[in-house]
C-alpha cells in the first residue's frame, strides 16, 4: 500500500494539471496556446533552467554526465529511429524528431520532481538543458532540410545553459534580488507547461491510427530502452539514473507536432502520435518508477 501511495503521490499532481488544462480546452475556456507556448519557451523554461542550475548548485562533472546521458540517448535514438522508419518506409523528416525528442519539458520535469524531490528536478533540468538544445538544432535541422544559425542565436535556451554553465564554473554569487526574480518566473513555468500539455491533447485529433500508434510504441519503447542502456554504459545509479530511464521514456514532444505543422512534414500524423503516446506513457509511467525509485 505504501508503494501505491507513493506513486500516486508522484502522479496525481502531473495527471490534475494536465486534466485541468484539457478540461479548460473542452470548456471553451480561452487559451491562447501560441502566445503561451512562447512565453514558456522564451522565458518560463530558460528561467526554470537557470534557476534551477545555479539554485541547487550542482557541480559542473554532475551536469557533464546527465549531458552527456542526454546526447547519448538522442544518439542512440537517432540511429534506432533511422533503422525503424527504413524498415517501416515512413519519412525521415517526418518522424525522426518525434524518435529523437522526448517530452522531458511538460512531462519529463514534473516527474523527476514528484519522484525524486528537488534533487531530482536539478538533475532532471541538466538532461532536459541538453535535450532542448539538440532538439532546436538537429531537431529543426532534419524537419526543416537545413539548419538555421539565425534560429540558434534567437534561442534564449542557449543563453540559459551557457550563463549558468558559466556561473557554476566560475562560482559566482548573484545579487538576492536577480535570484529572487529569476525564481518567480521559473515557478510558473511547470504547473503551465502541464496545462498547454492538456489542452493540446484537447485540441489535438488522431486522423491516422495506425500510424500514429506505431510511432507511440516505437517512442515508448524505444526511450526505455535506450535509456537502461545509457545507464549501464555510463554506469550511473541512484537519483541519476533514475532521471536518465524517466526522461529518456517520455512520450512524443509537442514541439515535435509544431514543428511537422511548420514545415509541412505529416502534422496529423504528429498529433495524434502525441495524444496516444501520452496516454500510452501515463498508463506505463507507474511500472517505470517501481523499477527506477529507491
Amino acid at each position: 500500500m505504501q508503494i501505491i501511495a507513493e506513486l500516486f503521490g508522484i502522479m496525481a499532481p502531473v495527471f490534475l494539471c494536465a486534466v485541468l488544462g484539457f478540461i479548460w480546452s473542452k470548456m471553451g475556456r480561452p487559451f491562447d496556446s501560441e502566445t503561451i507556448t512562447s512565453l514558456i519557451t522564451n522565458v518560463g523554461t530558460p528561467c526554470l533552467v537557470f534557476d534551477t542550475l545555479v539554485r541547487l548548485d550542482l557541480t559542473i562533472d554532475t551536469f557533464v554526465s546527465l549531458g552527456t546521458a542526454a546526447a547519448l540517448t538522442v544518439l542512440g535514438f537517432g540511429i534506432l529511429g533511422i533503422l525503424y522508419l527504413k524498415i517501416t518506409g515512413a519519412g525521415l523528416a517526418d518522424f525522426l524528431p518525434a524518435l529523437m525528442f522526448p517530452n522531458c519539458g511538460n512531462m519529463g520535469l514534473p516527474i523527476c520532481l514528484f519522484a525524486f524531490g528537488e534533487v531530482g528536478l536539478g538533475l532532471g533540468i541538466a538532461f532536459f538543458a541538453i535535450m532542448v538544445l539538440l532538439q532546436f538544432t538537429i531537431g529543426i535541422a532534419i524537419a526543416a532540410g537545413d539548419i538555421s544559425i539565425r534560429f540558434i542565436v534567437r534561442t534564449p535556451m542557449v543563453y540559459a545553459v551557457l550563463l549558468a554553465v558559466l556561473i557554476l564554473a566560475l562560482d559566482i554569487s548573484l545579487p538576492k534580488w536577480l535570484n529572487d526574480t529569476v525564481h518567480l518566473f521559473a515557478g510558473l513555468t511547470i504547473p503551465v507547461m502541464l496545462m498547454a500539455l492538456g489542452v493540446s491533447l484537447a485540441t489535438l485529433g488522431i486522423a491516422k491510427l495506425w500510424e500514429s500508434l506505431s510511432i507511440s510504441l516505437a517512442r515508448i519503447l524505444m526511450g526505455f530502452g535506450v535509456g537502461v542502456l545509457t545507464v549501464l554504459v555510463l554506469g550511473l545509479d541512484g537519483v541519476a539514473a533514475g532521471v536518465v530511464i524517466i526522461q529518456a521514456s517520455m512520450p512524443v514532444a509537442v514541439f515535435s507536432y509544431l514543428f511537422g505543422l511548420r514545415y509541412n512534414r505529416s502534422p496529423d500524423v504528429l498529433a495524434g502520435s502525441v495524444v496516444l503516446s501520452t496516454l500510452i506513457g501515463f498508463a506505463v509511467l507507474p511500472f517505470i518508477l517501481l523499477m527506477v525509485m529507491p
